[in-house]
C-alpha cells in the first residue's frame, strides 16, 4: 500500500491551483500546508507538492526521462470523467490524445489525459463496465 508521494514542483502557486479542484473533486482534503509545499490525503495515502530549490530548476521535468511518468486516479464512473473533461475543458486544459478520447488507452480503458503545470501527465480512469 502506497503511503504518500512526494513531488518537487516549478511553482507552488500553479500547481496549487491546478491540484485543489481536480483532488478535492476525487474526495480528497487538504492534510499540510506550509510555506514550500501542500499535501492533500485520501484515506491513509496523501500526495505532497513542494517547490523545488531555484538552483534545481535549470532542468525542466519531461516524463519521458528517467522517472515519473504519470499519475492515474480512479474516477467513480465514466460520468465521472465525463464530468472532469467538462471542467478541464473549461479551465482550458488541453486533453491529450483527443483523436481517442476516451479509449486513448484501449477499447476497455474509459479516461482522461492530461498535464499538470509542469507537464505531469495525469490519468482519471473509470472502472471497467461502469456507466
Amino acid at each position: 500500500m502506497l503511503h504518500h508521494l512526494e513531488i518537487y514542483v516549478s511553482d507552488l502557486t500553479k500547481t496549487i491551483e491546478f491540484w485543489d479542484w481536480f483532488l478535492t473533486e476525487l474526495g480528497y482534503e487538504t492534510y499540510q500546508k506550509w510555506d514550500s509545499g501542500i499535501s492533500w490525503k485520501y484515506g491513509e495515502t496523501y500526495l505532497v507538492f513542494v517547490q523545488t530549490d531555484k538552483r534545481f530548476l535549470d532542468i525542466p521535468y519531461h516524463r519521458s526521462r528517467v522517472g515519473l511518468n504519470h499519475l492515474a486516479f480512479h474516477a467513480k464512473t465514466k460520468e465521472h470523467v465525463n464530468q472532469i473533461t467538462a471542467q478541464l475543458m473549461e479551465k482550458g486544459i488541453t486533453i491529450l490524445y483527443q483523436d481517442k478520447h476516451p479509449y486513448a488507452g484501449g477499447d476497455l480503458h474509459y479516461a482522461v489525459y492530461f498535464e499538470d503545470p509542469d507537464r505531469i501527465k495525469v490519468e482519471l480512469v473509470a472502472p471497467d463496465n461502469k456507466i
